[in-house]
């Protein structure tokens, strides 16, 4: 199916998509949640089971080294979860966690699902069409076989074997247009959600992402790595980065790439989190970068004489700097 149809579905349809770019983590035995509470930003000791929300992994400092949405399936038994993040991250993420286990009675694992993304303003109704059922946002739901996660911009990521990935997969095609990684990448472009990944790793403190904003950080619970850096960022600091979208006259640039301004000179005032071709032409991105360079001036990608970027609107909006920052929404 040509990538533009792919795209346009996005308005008017479903498209359904393989979604390689991110794995499942698993959390397994009677002290998971507790675990995961002693090391993630969010509260998972208040995640239900049926339930989804973001999270994020932060080194020492407070910079986030993997960024999560972490579940529970509603048959879950006790305290087990699951975790989606970047699939170049996964590896090495698996490893750390486990090296801080010690005497708790948990299991981390990769999990080897497939992993479908289906969007769209038809993706609840293609999903309910092959799957008998369709979460409502920040839900999840058992099928036979997998699962099924609801985001609030509509958007479904469905979980199953390797055996029937492949089969699930074409059983949607004849409810939603086959579309590949970049349309679904674009989808969450759009709403403003970024992914961590090996480039990226180890860079942004929480809210520089619009993590806080996105409901990854509690502010509320117990200690976990970073928490002091991240807490006196939000209640004490003066946030000079941001996330923001843009649309830019080039190839997607690679996750990492550096942006500039006028205002900033020869230094880097931002870095590329996400990009994907935009429908209209050019890419679409998200970038990380100063304020004061976003909101006052134009922005250059890889150069201060390279391609200018036009700033896109975001689904939610962004706290003032010295503004409480708290979840919205």
């Amino acid at each position: 199916m040509p990538l533009l149809t792919a795209f346009a579905a996005l308005d008017h349809d479903a498209v359904a998509c393989r979604l390689d770019e991110l794995s499942l983590l698993a959390f397994e035995g009677a002290d998971a949640a507790t675990f995961l509470q002693g090391q993630l930003s969010s509260d998972v000791a208040a995640l239900a089971s049926g339930g989804w929300q973001r999270s994020s992994y932060n080194s020492p400092k407070g910079r986030v080294l993997a960024n999560l949405v972490v579940w529970r399936a509603p048959e879950a038994a006790g305290a087990d979860c699951r975790a989606l993040v970047a699939t170049d991250l996964a590896p090495g993420l698996a490893k750390r966690l486990r090296m801080f286990v010690l005497r708790a009675k948990v299991a981390v694992r990769e999990d080897a699902r497939v992993l479908l993304g289906i969007a769209g303003p038809r993706a609840a109704e293609a999903t309910r069409a092959v799957l008998g059922v369709a979460p409502e946002p920040e839900r999840v739901l058992a099928f036979d076989g997998g699962h099924a996660l609801g985001f609030n911009d509509g958007r479904v990521l469905v979980d199953t074997s390797q055996e029937r990935g492949d089969a699930l997969l074409a059983a949607f095609d004849a409810h939603a247009v086959r579309g590949d990684a970049a349309v679904w990448r674009y989808a969450r472009i759009r709403a403003g959600v970024p992914l961590i990944t090996a480039a990226t790793s180890d860079q942004f403190v929480p809210q520089a992402l619009n993590w806080d904003v996105l409901g990854g950080v509690s502010f509320r619970k117990g200690c976990y790595p970073g928490q002091e850096i991240v807490a006196r960022m939000q209640y004490l600091g003066r946030l000079k980065e941001r996330l923001f979208a843009f649309r830019v006259a080039a190839h997607p640039p690679a996750s990492g790439t550096r942006l500039y301004a006028a205002s900033f000179a020869d230094q880097a005032c931002g870095t590329v989190t996400d990009a994907a071709p935009h429908p209209a032409g050019g890419s679409a991105l998200l970038a990380v970068t100063q304020r004061s360079a976003a909101e006052s001036d134009t922005l250059h990608l890889e150069a201060p004489d390279g391609p200018a970027l036009e700033a896109l609107p975001l689904p939610y909006a962004v706290p003032e700097p010295g503004a409480p920052r708290g979840r919205v929404g």
